[in-house]
């Protein structure tokens, strides 16, 4: 099997298992550990709020985004089309899946190619942080950039799902040099995102020193990828490894708030276990600018863009609402508003 076609069949073995399995981590994300203080008598009009956000020159009219997924299978061409067009309906952001198997195998791109649909939206680029140490460059990046028309690029960091895959590129010795090389002299804002189990504040500020513009902390919580390669595992002693850690990582409302304490000016975006409004009023309370989610878009996707954006709106009025019940007149008020309660 080549090694594009390893790639295809990789990401057609990932959407099936997201689809079809439990890959959920054995960690919470931790957002019953806040609620929000109730106002009896706010003094607004619902009507009145207004839930929108702007990020890297697009104004959004949620601070929403549908997480980075999938692209580079047959399978994934519809998904990734009805969750642009849901995305252009509501105009909220979306990033893609990594993109290394179009540059790869360019007759594999047109699942990525979503602007057509989304013209107006704020659209993340994705590619693996690994693969600079595997000959990737700016080149590269700027490639994938390119390939869909994106305002920014993710760089994502899985060095634990890597290391559990027979396949897996480990190389991670010298990256930071390279991630700051590309954040120095591509046009397009950096963001580095984990894919799962979150960052530490030291590592966090080593990307922000390197010249990262924001930070996707992806905790855990959510989809855990280890039990992804669990499933995909071609021996008992692979699956055995890859079950071992499924309580690993940070926690998502964790990361958030100790990265906002500590670098309260960069940018932060909040996925890892965000299943609800809720969940994103409370991310965004604890100093996210988006709340991104991927397995509720996912499995609305296979339905009908229809399906996505009805969710879509279920999301933002849920905001609303929060907004409305804690008195909070702009997102940034629901700051104050939240309180720890474990």
């Amino acid at each position: 099997m080549s090694k594009v076609t390893q790639s295809s069949k990789r990401k057609s073995d990932h959407l099936s298992i997201n689809l079809e399995r439990d890959v959920r981590s054995g960690l919470s994300a931790g957002f019953e550990q806040f609620r929000f203080m109730h106002e009896a008598l706010p003094e607004l009009d619902l009507s009145d709020l207004d839930t929108g956000v702007e990020l890297f020159g697009r104004s959004l009219n949620a601070p929403i985004l549908i997480s980075s997924m999938t692209g580079g299978t047959a399978d994934a061409e519809p998904i990734n089309r009805a969750l642009a067009e849901a995305a252009q309906a509501t105009r909220i952001a979306m990033g893609v899946g990594s993109q290394r198997v179009a540059l790869e195998s360019p007759e594999l791109n047109e699942s990525f190619k979503i602007r057509k649909y989304a013209p107006d939206i704020l659209l993340f680029a994705n590619l693996g942080a690994v693969q600079l140490n595997y000959g990737y460059d700016l080149t590269q990046c700027q490639e994938a950039v390119a390939m869909i028309e994106a305002d920014a690029l993710i760089l994502h960091l899985n060095a634990l799902q890597e290391a559990l895959q027979p396949e897996g590129d480990t190389r991670f010795k010298g990256l930071l040099a390279k991630i700051e090389g590309i954040c120095r002299q591509i046009d397009v804002p950096v963001i580095a995102k984990e894919v799962g189990w979150g960052f530490s504040v030291s590592t966090a500020q080593r990307l922000a020193d390197a010249g990262i513009a924001a930070i996707d902390v992806a905790g855990a919580g959510g989809t855990s990828w280890s039990q992804v390669e669990m499933h995909r595992a071609g021996s008992a002693a692979q699956a055995t490894l890859a079950a071992e850690f499924i309580d690993w990582g940070l926690p998502t409302a964790d990361v958030l708030r100790s990265l906002h304490q500590a670098l309260p000016t960069l940018p932060l975006i909040a996925s890892g276990g965000l299943r609800n409004g809720m969940d994103i009023a409370k991310s965004i309370a604890l100093g996210a600018r988006l709340g991104g989610m991927a397995g509720p878009f996912l499995k609305a996707a296979t339905k009908s863009s229809e399906a996505v954006v009805e969710l879509i709106h279920q999301l933002s009025q849920t905001l609303q609402i929060a907004m409305f019940s804690t008195g909070s007149k702009r997102l940034e008020d629901l700051s104050s508003a939240i309180e720890r309660i474990a």
